[in-house]
């Protein structure tokens, strides 16, 4: 029997950015809640562009003010066609100030995200910090039990899976999982760099995938480069210095004389998309519920709007009396997320395509499409808005 000091109404498992921010949202909401991840820095040197909602999340969470300082804000999108094909698309600018905003959002590093979440974590009196990890996750009629590593028995009417790709309570629920290898791999990186970015982040579109540069606080910027495999490995392999002038050339100098810093890091390219994105008292955010590639700034954010959601929907269940992992409840949750993530995956998928495709047709089809984004002042403007957020949420 679970002694009832380990009995939660909800236990997030996994604890990156998207599961922190679901585990705060949830016990801010007056859920009693649970965070099962082992605490340990963050891995990498990463970063994530945050877009005006997911801020305006992490300011209702307070969170945001932590971390503000060492983030920079995105007030211009560049696209520039670098195929080198016969049929090339125009440059086009999104201008935040277009649609009456300051900046679309800011970039941040992922270590400073989430010492910021997990410092607001430590004071939410409705979170249990639990530094630990799944071992077995079993869902039965009225609750989910886990066994932890260290030996814990906890029981939780719903089960958050914000365990990451290779999803333990996925597996767990029974949702089975599309993927779909693209063939194609991220280098990512930082540099610092001669000349001021503005605040502005070009996108450089190749054959092989886009290489963007995103500022970060004073003359430094993020990159993440889609290569194929075997120049993900070759760009790997490559000393500071001849990485340094490779990515020079790569940004046609506009930054001047570039410089690379410590830490690199390479991983594959996959659309990934479970068959249901609740079940078995099991509700999935973040890389569990949808893998994407890195283009337009969308995975993180959309498992932010994961966590908003969830939050809402169970917080208001309770509130109701209900079953916080009912099949109603989960249903909602569903169909919450449907349209978002489907619409979303369905436009990076093409965009990515599209960038990849030989076909004469396709490159006149997309090259078309950016002319009239650019030419019609309406139609640039939709295209912001919705790249922020889906319009039937603002």
């Amino acid at each position: 029997m679970t002694d009832a000091s380990m009995t939660f109404d909800t236990v997030i498992v996994g604890g990156g950015p998207a599961g922190l921010t679901a585990a705060i949202a949830l016990a801010d909401a007056g859920v009693r809640t649970a965070l099962l991840a082992r605490r340990a820095p963050y891995a990498d040197n990463r970063t994530t562009a945050l877009l005006g909602a997911s801020v305006d999340l992490l300011e209702r969470l307070d969170v945001w003010q932590r971390c503000r300082g060492g983030a920079a804000p995105l007030k211009v999108m560049r696209l520039v066609d670098d195929t080198g094909r016969l049929i090339r698309a125009p440059e086009v600018r999104f201008v935040s100030e277009e649609i009456g905003l300051e900046q679309f959002g800011f970039n941040i590093d992922n270590r400073t995200l989430v010492a910021a979440l997990e410092a607001r974590a430590a004071e939410l009196p409705g979170l249990t910090r639990l530094d630990d990890e799944a071992t077995t996750v079993t869902p039965g009629d009225d609750a989910v039990a886990i066994v932890t590593r260290h030996g814990n028995a906890i029981a939780a009417r719903l089960v958050v899976g914000s365990d990451g790709r290779q999803s333990s309570c996925r597996d767990a629920a029974g949702i089975e999982l599309r993927r779909r290898d693209l063939g194609q791999s991220a280098v990512t990186f930082n540099i610092s760099h001669s000349r001021p970015h503005r605040n502005i982040s070009t996108e450089f579109h190749t054959p092989h995938g886009p290489c963007v540069f995103v500022p970060l606080p004073g003359d430094r910027c993020s990159i993440v480069w889609v290569v194929a495999p075997g120049e993900a490995e070759r760009l790997m392999s490559l000393s500071d210095e001849e990485l340094s002038a490779a990515i020079e050339k790569q940004s046609q100098s506009i930054l001047g004389r570039t410089t690379v810093e410590p830490g690199r890091y390479t991983f594959p390219l996959a659309i990934e998309q479970p068959s249901q994105i609740a079940k078995n008292r099991i509700a999935l955010v973040g890389e569990s519920a949808h893998v994407v590639p890195p283009i337009g700034a969308q995975g993180l954010n959309m498992g932010l709007r994961d966590a908003a959601d969830l939050a809402g929907i169970v917080g208001e269940a309770l509130s109701l009396g209900e079953d916080p992992g009912g099949p109603q409840v989960l249903h909602r949750y569903a169909a919450a997320r449907r349209s978002d993530i489907a619409t979303r995956t369905f436009v990076i998928d093409m965009a990515n395509r599209s960038l990849l495709s030989d076909l004469l047709p396709v490159q006149t089809a997309r090259a078309a499409g950016l002319h009239l984004i650019r030419a019609i002042a309406p139609l640039r403007r939709l295209a912001m808005r919705e790249g922020l957020a889906p319009s039937w949420r603002i």
